[in-house]
């Protein structure tokens, strides 16, 4: 009778196993299987678009001409007399918002369009306005809020970009979220944007190499990433929470009957 009882169980075991679908959990599986593989890429730069925040900072020669344009920032010579020291003047620059119009109001130079454009092409275009007033003039310019949300089979976060990194793709993005779990689709992940009034959702295999081309592939600011879970555990979590006064009813009836055949 015990024999009976395992065969059963291993029966019921073998059973439930051979219905799980088969995932493939491999990256970019499709990849060729050589030593090196060079492919050409077009890095998607980050653009600016309202609600950013932006730093811009001016450095000229010129003391008086840096209190001008970096509101209240004045560079000044050095207590030593050698060299230079930035001292700041009434309140903290926290940077230049970009208002519903996609524009920005800059000191000096007024309001200026932003919308559409990469932080190099907004320092170009403000060096060369800034050019008319100053000699030598140099211009920085980057994205204080730039930052992103994971949800799903991730660790859950909005995840903060250093102001100094605007290249993050979806790779970098999901291991800054801690990496897809066991249970992830990858070959379904989901990419909400908004952008230019309008929302786009992108789903990318992650299983394929095509993905690397994608225009998704590339996060932008605010960008929203789902990884959806796979059938497997949305089913054994319903079954938990509906039947859970079921189950234990069988792993109770199963343990008296191990016990009466002992």
């Amino acid at each position: 009778m015990k024999i009976k009882l395992v065969l059963f169980l291993s029966l019921l075991f073998l059973a439930s196993c051979s219905s799980l679908r088969t995932r493939n959990i491999v990256y970019f599986s499709d990849l060729e299987q050589k030593p090196l593989l060079t492919e050409s890429i077009e890095i998607k730069r980050l653009t600016i678009k309202p609600g950013d925040l932006l730093a811009i900072e001016v450095l000229t020669p010129n003391m008086e001409t840096n209190l001008l344009f970096n509101r209240g920032i004045i560079m000044e010579e050095g207590a030593s007399g050698g060299g230079q020291m930035m001292r700041q003047q009434g309140n903290q620059n926290e940077g230049y918002l970009v208002d519903t119009r996609g524009t920005i109001d800059f000191p000096i130079l007024g309001t200026m369009p932003v919308n559409g454009m990469t932080t190099e092409q907004l320092r170009d275009s403000i060096l060369l306005r800034v050019k008319e007033y100053v000699q030598d003039p140099i211009v920085k310019v980057r994205l204080q809020n730039f930052r992103f949300t994971m949800m799903g089979e991730t660790g859950p976060s909005v995840v903060e970009v250093p102001a100094d990194n605007e290249d993050v793709n979806l790779l970098e993005g999901l291991a800054m979220a801690g990496g897809i779990s066991i249970y992830g689709k990858m070959e379904n992940v989901l990419v909400i944007r908004e952008q230019n009034g309008e929302r786009t959702m992108a789903r990318l295999n992650l299983n394929s190499k095509e993905t690397l081309t994608s225009p998704y592939f590339y996060l932008q600011q605010n960008d929203i990433v789902y990884v959806e879970p796979d059938k497997a555990k949305v089913t054994g979590t319903s079954f938990i929470r509906r039947n859970w006064g079921f189950a234990a009813g069988i792993v109770s009836s199963a343990w008296v009957l191990y016990q009466l055949l002992k």
